[in-house]
């Protein structure tokens, strides 16, 4: 299987860990001593993505001088830059998009997350639907479960306002193609979780459960969780 180019979210501003990430992105944090991305890029080798592509903002220039043009971890790397101002989970994603084919992988910068990336895809081509969510039965174990997830399809995604039938948690990864933004400017701020319950409304977004937890390098508690989990697999 040909696997699609990975756009990667890594743009933020860290809060959650300041200050060490007012002077160094998350990207670079050292998990199992060494930086979280050396991790990320060798997990997508490992998993068949040849090509990704950074969206920067904070201290994009620490991550660009690390990895260059990611051959050294087997993955083509390329990046684009927010500018000036924010553009949100969407807007960055629509700003890549002329970097990327008809077809692509979303994920974030901070997400660590070792599934079958070629059962995505395949799941995704065969949904019919111009979108999928990967979805885990979280139960509010970890996070927040924000997803109602049946059949196969997203029922309800919402970050904000959660029910009771809200089992499952977006895992943090997305196949898409990129006719899921034409209705968007592609300059513009854009929050994704705006992008994913438009989809939702009109039906056209389905879904991948997984049973591999996640994890993550946003937080302390997901670093030491990560760096735990890192060193076990040797």
């Amino acid at each position: 299987m040909t696997m699609p180019p990975i756009i990667v979210l890594a743009g933020g501003l860290g809060t959650r860990l300041h200050p060490v990430t007012q002077t160094m992105p998350k990207a670079m944090l050292a998990v199992a001593e060494r930086p979280f991305i050396a991790h990320q890029l060798e997990l997508f080798a490992r998993r068949g993505i040849t090509e990704a592509v950074y969206c920067l903002g904070h201290l994009a220039e620490q991550i660009e001088g690390f990895v260059g043009d990611g051959s050294r971890f087997g993955v083509e790397v390329r990046y684009a830059h927010d500018g000036d101002r924010l553009l949100g989970t969407g807007g960055a994603v629509c700003h890549a998009l002329p970097m990327v084919g008809d077809e692509f992988l979303v994920t974030y910068g901070d997400s660590y997350l070792d599934i079958d990336y070629a059962s995505v895809v395949d799941t995704h081509r065969t949904s019919g639907a111009p979108a999928l969510m990967t979805v885990f039965k979280n139960d509010g174990q970890w996070d927040t479960s924000n997803v109602e997830f049946s059949d196969g399809k997203i029922i309800a995604y919402d970050k904000k306002s959660q029910t009771p039938r809200m089992k499952h948690i977006d895992y943090g990864l997305l196949a898409m193609d990129r006719t899921v933004f034409d209705p968007w400017k592609s300059e513009e701020p854009l929050d994704l979780a705006v992008v994913l319950g438009d989809l939702v409304k009109t039906k056209k977004l389905s879904g991948f459960e997984t049973t591999t937890r996640f994890y993550e390098n946003g937080s302390r508690a997901g670093i030491a969780d990560l760096t735990a989990h890192l060193s076990a697999m040797g």
